[in-house]
């Protein structure tokens, strides 16, 4: 990921927290294979695991599943069935890419300080997202690990989804919910894919970058628009420049202390 230093973010809980907030994420792998598509990419609603919620370090792990059928989940069945010395964990690197919820043109009349002076504006795009690079490992045979692994995953995502997205406090749909037949044969007909995250990368790209006064004009324009997105992007833009103005203002404090 092209990182600014302007844009980027470093902190790993903050990270670990933009992934539970928005877990759909694009499933990257590029496998060489004379059956399948090098590279190939699935979208798939993540959990993210780490053994210490308070550990600023600590990157995790992530937890998804596979329709069977998808011709991307036959390429890593054939390509971890070939390596079979690697216990079922692709010998390649795999990345995983996380959208924020809005994102937005930003048109370059917003620029209410730059534009009038000189005129050298351009057109850009404002958006939040997250990396994740690592190492997958592939639930596909009948052993039991895969079957502990599948119940596991299934029953954690649809309460992570009742609960956290969907907001329901009371009585939240659960897999017990269906018939346990129905579950078995939907089960059989999906991996697990495990990632042990070894990079973890953040991007804010909402303006932060510009002056206080081109900063605010793109609020107004926003606030102006009126939309639910263009809200949040407003108030996104907001928060990132404040905190961009703080901790310009730490450092300077630090440098003259």
């Amino acid at each position: 990921m092209y990182l600014r230093a302007a844009h980027a973010e470093f902190n790993v809980p903050a990270l670990r927290n933009f992934i539970k907030q928005n877990p759909l994420g694009l499933f990257i792998t590029a496998v060489s294979s004379a059956n399948f598509p090098t590279i190939q990419c699935t979208h798939i609603p993540w959990l993210i695991d780490v053994q210490d919620e308070s550990s600023e370090a600590e990157l995790g792990k992530l937890r998804g599943h596979m329709a069977k059928a998808n011709p991307h989940t036959k390429a890593l069945i054939e390509a971890v069935q070939q390596q079979s010395s690697g216990g079922g964990t692709l010998g390649e690197d795999v990345s995983i890419v996380f959208t924020g919820p809005v994102h937005h043109y930003v048109t370059p009349k917003f620029y209410v300080e730059t534009k009038p002076s000189t005129g050298k504006v351009v057109p850009t795009w404002n958006y939040s997202a997250v990396q994740v690079y690592g190492k997958a490992k592939v639930y596909c045979d009948d052993g039991p690990d895969t079957g502990t692994f599948l119940q596991t995953q299934i029953s954690d995502l649809s309460n992570h989804a009742e609960t956290n997205v969907m907001g329901y406090t009371t009585k939240p749909w659960t897999v017990d919910d269906a018939p346990t037949r129905y579950v078995d044969i939907l089960k059989r007909n999906i991996v697990g894919i495990e990632i042990e995250i070894t990079r973890l990368e953040g991007k804010y790209k909402m303006s932060q970058e510009l002056g206080k006064g081109d900063r605010e004009g793109v609020i107004r324009g926003f606030e102006t628009i009126g939309t639910d997105e263009a809200l949040s992007i407003a108030r996104t833009v907001e928060d990132r420049g404040n905190l961009k103005d703080a901790q310009a203002q730490a450092q300077k404090a630090k440098a003259s202390a």
